[in-house]
């Protein structure tokens, strides 16, 4: 399909251009006017970024980049981020000890373990190649082990949910096969899912069976555990998506091809508006906590709001 692009750049890294909006939407994004919002004079050398998340257990926010784990500071937030524990002291970007690969797929798995996938970096050899297939860390990615498809498998998207006897359930999209994959035992083991061409999928942590997609025709969802998708009726055309915690009253939140926040009353088919990003960003999540924090790495670098859009923080800025 024909996509437009733009780049972004961190600390003069040209990086990977963001045009599935453009897909999704039929159109090319509109830049969104700059909302108000507290910045930070920060920069980063990493290069485009595939995922964000946050774990409450460390305090650490994380952005999976194409050169490694980097911990991203969060010291000008307030104390209703992560429940009033974010790690104190980091005022810049940090890469991790760990290797820096290509890190396709990220996610903030549990507390505690970070699940990753992608391609090994240039300059290092822990990892199998050309896929590193489903790989975890349980120290703030300084090191990192195989879980399964070493070799083999790039995941573009991750998402992990707690079943009720307490094993973890991976959600993987294989990009290279377009296809979601399924695993019931922490990512050990996988079965195949559903054909079809997706952006963004997130799972329902409090109904692990229901996964959400976006995609070409609209937001799509599966109540089967990822092995069927059907449209959400009414839903706005969204470009990334996350699920809400049950403290933030569940329901998705996602952005649209042209940057605007918008957020489901949980189950409702109720669709409220929020403010915007500037531009398509690249990666988003929600982080929750007391209020529904949310992360997003747009124009500006990556940026917080917890006003679902209508004013940001700038954490770390990107360099024009």
């Amino acid at each position: 399909m024909t996509t437009s692009s733009r780049t972004l750049r961190f600390g003069g890294a040209a990086l990977i251009t963001v045009g599935l909006a453009a897909a999704l939407a039929g159109c090319a994004p509109t830049p969104a006017a700059p909302p108000t919002g507290t910045s930070a004079p920060t920069t980063a050398a990493f290069e485009h970024i595939h995922g964000l998340g946050a774990d409450p257990s460390t305090g650490k926010t994380y952005a999976g980049t194409h050169q490694g784990v980097w911990q991203i500071p969060t010291d000008l937030l307030p104390d209703s981020y992560l429940a009033g524990a974010p790690e104190a002291g980091l005022t810049q970007p940090t890469p991790s000890d760990g290797p820096a690969f290509d890190a396709m797929g990220f996610t903030v798995a549990a507390p505690g373990l970070l699940l990753a996938s992608g391609h090994p970096g240039s300059d290092e050899s822990t990892l199998v190649g050309p896929n590193v297939g489903l790989i975890s860390s349980v120290d703030a990615a300084a090191t990192w082990s195989n879980v399964s498809l070493a070799g083999k498998t790039d995941f573009h998207d991750l998402d992990a949910v707690t079943l009720p006897p307490g094993a973890l359930r991976v959600y993987g999209y294989d990009a290279a096969a377009g296809r979601v994959s399924i695993s019931d035992d922490d990512g050990a083991t996988w079965s195949p899912g559903a054909a079809v061409a997706l952006r963004d999928l997130a799972a329902d942590p409090a109904t692990p069976n229901r996964v959400f997609a976006t995609t070409e025709n609209g937001l799509a969802v599966s109540k089967d555990a990822g092995r069927t998708f059907a449209l959400v009726p009414g839903a706005p055309m969204l470009y990334l998506i996350d699920v809400q915690d049950a403290a933030a009253g569940g329901g998705v939140v996602g952005i649209d091809p042209e940057g605007v926040l918008w957020h489901e009353e949980a189950g409702s088919g109720t669709w409220t508006r929020g403010g915007q990003t500037d531009g398509s960003p690249e990666a988003f999540g929600f982080v929750g906590g007391s209020v529904p924090w949310l992360l997003a790495a747009d124009r500006r670098g990556v940026v917080a709001s917890d006003d679902f859009g209508l004013t940001w923080t700038v954490l770390v800025a990107a360099q024009a």
